[in-house]
């Protein structure tokens, strides 16, 4: 798009072992927060559910301690205020704390005071918990886009170095498929925004980043997408997930759409396992060590 000026913030780390190091990274927030059931669990309803978030984060940060990967754990002010000693375990064990709002609130659903305002908050909510420079932001179900580039205005405005919030597909719920593959500028003011990766079929952008396509798609077809991704085009991938895809017990909420089950449900039994693998099957780290270094 004009105006969009592309980086080379994506030029590989390596491995000793010749292995390109991917960036991996966890969306902090609980299973009753996520945009699929938004309209059966009411923001005045959180209060009453059963959090199962810290046990989730926990499992999570023993897994990744056992394979040595470190990881980026975009968190909810939400969650942060009322789980401290989580978020400072995660910041003791090596990870990167950065933000994911105040509270799921899509970026494209808030005026641009309101935003400025939210990600302000937020970022120095999490600074004083965490006792940690936050850096990076990512926005709740990946809402800028076209129409609110100015976000990345006000996060620069606001003190935040990147952004990974844009995803560069076409979907349902979010998706800015005009927008560069590689790390970019909205412009010289703006904050560095790295987009979510996505490998090119037939002139078409497709997932390549985890989340729910993670647990729909057989294994075999991430891990093909991320060799193609680091091997083919020589870049580091982005993987997200969040706390509540590695457990299967969590409470069903009723009153849900036949597609709202599906995304949220599916496979969540399967997601642990598949975790191991592309954990051994790739090399991860902290958002800001694939995309921020030094040599950057």
């Amino acid at each position: 798009m004009d105006g969009l000026v592309v980086t080379d913030r994506d030029t590989p780390v390596k491995r000793r072992d010749g292995r390109i190091v991917n960036a991996l990274t966890v969306d902090v927030e609980d299973y009753f927060q996520v945009e699929a059931l938004a309209h059966a669990v009411p923001r005045g309803a959180w209060e009453t559910m059963p959090s199962r978030v810290e046990a989730n984060v926990d499992r999570l940060l023993a897994l990744f301690d056992a394979s040595g990967a470190k990881a980026t754990f975009f968190t909810l002010g939400w969650i942060a205020e009322r789980h401290k000693t989580m978020v400072r375990r995660i910041v003791a064990l090596g990870h990167e704390l950065a933000s994911h709002g105040l509270s799921h609130i899509r970026a494209d659903r808030q005026s641009r005071d309101a935003f400025a305002a939210d990600i302000r908050r937020s970022k120095a909510l999490l600074e004083d918990i965490g006792q940690t420079s936050v850096k990076g932001y990512r926005a709740a179900t990946f809402s800028i886009g076209v129409k609110n580039l100015w976000a990345l205005d006000e996060l620069a405005a606001a003190g935040f170095v990147y952004s990974s919030s844009v995803y560069p597909i076409a979907h349902d719920l979010y998706g800015m498929p005009t927008a560069p593959r590689r790390p970019f500028r909205a412009n010289p003011c703006a904050v560095l925004e790295v987009p979510l990766s996505t490998v090119r079929v037939a002139g078409r952008n497709l997932p390549a980043s985890g989340g729910g396509f993670f647990r729909l798609l057989p294994y075999s077809v991430s891990r093909t997408a991320f060799r193609r991704v680091n091997r083919i085009e020589n870049r580091p991938a982005i993987f997200y997930m969040h706390p509540w895809e590695i457990d299967a017990a969590q409470p069903r909420v009723t009153g849900l759409s036949a597609k709202s089950r599906f995304r949220h449900y599916l496979n969540l039994g399967r997601m642990y396992g598949r975790l191991e693998r592309l954990l051994a099957d790739f090399a991860w780290d902290r958002m800001d060590g694939v995309f921020l270094g030094p040599s950057r």
